[in-house]
C-alpha cells in the first residue's frame, strides 16, 4: 500500500518532521531506526546501496558494518558487495566462508584493490562475516564481493588474471577447447607492466590499448565469450550453473576491460569522462550479476562513495575539467528500478579529514541542527520539499586534506532515498596519512 508523500513547508521543518535520530553505540536505537528505514523501501527492495561521502570516514564504515550486521539478522541480506577490484574479492569471499587462506593478513593485499584491506573497519567486516558463516546455525552463507572494475585512480589492470580466471574453467571442463583458446590468448597478453602504465592514465600514447595485439586480444576475447554461450548446456553439464555463470562474467569483465584500456589510448577531449562512465557501467553490470547469484538466499547490500551509487548523473572537477559521467546507481535505477534503493551519507565535521564546521543555510548545517548525534531522513527523492529554497540552497565548502570527500547539493536530495547523516566522522583506522 502506498502511503501520499508528506508536503513540507520549508527544509527545516522536513528536517524536523522525519529525521530519526540514532546513535550507533546504541543497539537498540539503532536498529529500531534502520528497521523503519528498511519498512519504508518495502518488499521489492533486492539490492540496497549505501554511500560515503568520503573515502576515509571511520565512523561511517562502522555504520556500514551495523548496517549490515542489522539487515543479515532482521532483513534476509546475504551478501556485501565493496567498492573494490571484482576479480580479487574472490580469495577474500573463500576466507570469510572459512576455506583458503588461515589469516586475513594473507588477504588483505591480494584481495582488495585501493588498499582498502588495510582498513580495520574492512577486516573487522570480513571477520564478523567468518564468524558468523562458521555458526552451523545460520544456515545462509554470507558472501563478499568487490563490484568495482580493475580498475584503480592511476592504473588499469591487465586483463590476463580475468581472461586466465575464464581460461581455467573452460579447461577444467574441456581440456582441448581451453587450450585452444590459451594458445590463441596468451601470446596476445604480453607483460602485465605494459598494460599497467601509470603513464597511461595521462598520455594515451603510452598506452597499449589499440595496439595490433590488444585489438587482436579483443577478437579472442569476444571468440571465447562466444564459446562460452554456444556451449552453454554442455558447460553447464560438466560444471555447474553458479561456475557456468562466474566464468561468464569473468568474461564480460575482461572484454569491459579491454574496452577501458582502448578508451585509454584514445585522444578525446571527454577521455576522462568516458573512462569514467566506463567504469561505473561495470560497477553496475557486477552488481546486477551478484544481485542474480543471490536470489533466492537473500539481499544485496552495495557500499561505495555516494557519487558511484547516486541516481543522477556524477560530476567531478579535475582541474579545469568538469567531468561529467553516469554511474553505477542510474544505471541500476534504470535497470532495477523499485528493486534499487540507496540511502546516501553526509557528515557535518572532521577535524582528521579537514572538514570544517558547515557553513550556515548549507544542507548539512541544517541536517546535523537536529537530535543525533547521527539520523536517516527520508528525501522522497525531492517530492513533497519546496523547490525554491532547494534551488536556493548553497553548498558547504570541501576539505583541506581529502579530495574524496563530496558535500550535499540540491541533487542529492534526488539522488537517494535516504540520507544518513553523521555529526562527525574520525579518519580511517589503517588509512594512508592525509596532508594538508
Amino acid at each position: 500500500m502506498s502511503h501520499p508523500t508528506p508536503t513540507h513547508a520549508t527544509l527545516d521543518d522536513w528536517i524536523a518532521r522525519e529525521a530519526i535520530p540514532f546513535s550507533v553505540d546504541s543497539p537498540q536505537t539503532f536498529n529500531a531506526a534502520v528497521d523503519r528505514v528498511i519498512a519504508s523501501l518495502g518488499d521489492p527492495v533486492e539490492l540496497l546501496g549505501f554511500g560515503e561521502t568520503l573515502h576515509g570516514g571511520e565512523d561511517i564504515l562502522i555504520l556500514r558494518n551495523r548496517l549490515f550486521q542489522h539487515l543479515v539478522e532482521a532483513h534476509g541480506y546475504s551478501a556485501i558487495a565493496i567498492e573494490s577490484s571484482f576479480p580479487r574479492s574472490h580469495v577474500v569471499n573463500e576466507y570469510a566462508a572459512g576455506c583458503g587462506p588461515a589469516s586475513y593478513e594473507a588477504v588483505q593485499d591480494a584481495g582488495f584493490s585501493h588498499d582498502f584491506g588495510r582498513l580495520d573497519a574492512n577486516r573487522e567486516l570480513v571477520e564478523w562475516m567468518r564468524q558468523y558463516n562458521a555458526d552451523s546455525l545460520h544456515r545462509v552463507t554470507l558472501q563478499f564481493y568487490g563490484f568495482d572494475s580493475p580498475t584503480e585512480m592511476t592504473s588499469s589492470d591487465s586483463p590476463g588474471q580475468v581472461l586466465h580466471f575464464v581460461l581455467d574453467y573452460l579447461t577444467s571442463v574441456n581440456s582441448a577447447s581451453g587450450q585452444e583458446h590459451r594458445e590463441r590468448i596468451d601470446p596476445l597478453l604480453g607483460q602485465d607492466s605494459d598494460w599497467e602504465n601509470p603513464a597511461a592514465m595521462f598520455d594515451p600514447a603510452q598506452s597499449v590499448g589499440l595496439s595490433p595485439a590488444a585489438t587482436a586480444l579483443r577478437i579472442e576475447t569476444e571468440e571465447l565469450i562466444s564459446e562460452l554461450r554456444i556451449r552453454r548446456p554442455e558447460w553447464v553439464a560438466k560444471s555447474d550453473q553458479s561456475r557456468y555463470l562466474e566464468a561468464v562474467q569473468y568474461a564480460s569483465v575482461a572484454r569491459q576491460l579491454l574496452n577501458y584500456h582502448a578508451a585509454l589510448a584514445r585522444e578525446s577531449s571527454n577521455r576522462v569522462a568516458r573512462l569514467l562512465g566506463l567504469r561505473d557501467a561495470m560497477m553496475a553490470d557486477n552488481l546486477a550479476y551478484m544481485v542474480s547469484r543471490e536470489r533466492g538466499r537473500g539481499k544485496v547490500l552495495a557500499f561505495a562513495h555516494n557519487s558511484h551509487l547516486q541516481r543522477g548523473q556524477a560530476q567531478w572537477q579535475l582541474g579545469a575539467d568538469i567531468n561529467i559521467w553516469w554511474p553505477a546507481g542510474a544505471h541500476l535505477n534504470a535497470m532495477f528500478g523499485p528493486r534499487y534503493a540507496v540511502i546516501g551519507s553526509a557528515v557535518g565535521v572532521s577535524d582528521a579529514n579537514g572538514i570544517g564546521q558547515p557553513e550556515a543555510g548549507t544542507l548539512e548545517a541544517r541536517l546535523t541542527a537536529v537530535p543525533g548525534p547521527a539520523r536517516f531522513i527520508p528525501t522522497h527523492k525531492g517530492q513533497g520539499l519546496p523547490a525554491p529554497e532547494i534551488a536556493a540552497l548553497p553548498t558547504r565548502s570541501g576539505s583541506m586534506k581529502n579530495t574524496t570527500y563530496f558535500a550535499l547539493t540540491p541533487q542529492s536530495l534526488t539522488d537517494f532515498d535516504w540520507l544518513a547523516v553523521l555529526d562527525s566522522t574520525a579518519y580511517s583506522r589503517g588509512g594512508p596519512p592525509l596532508q594538508q
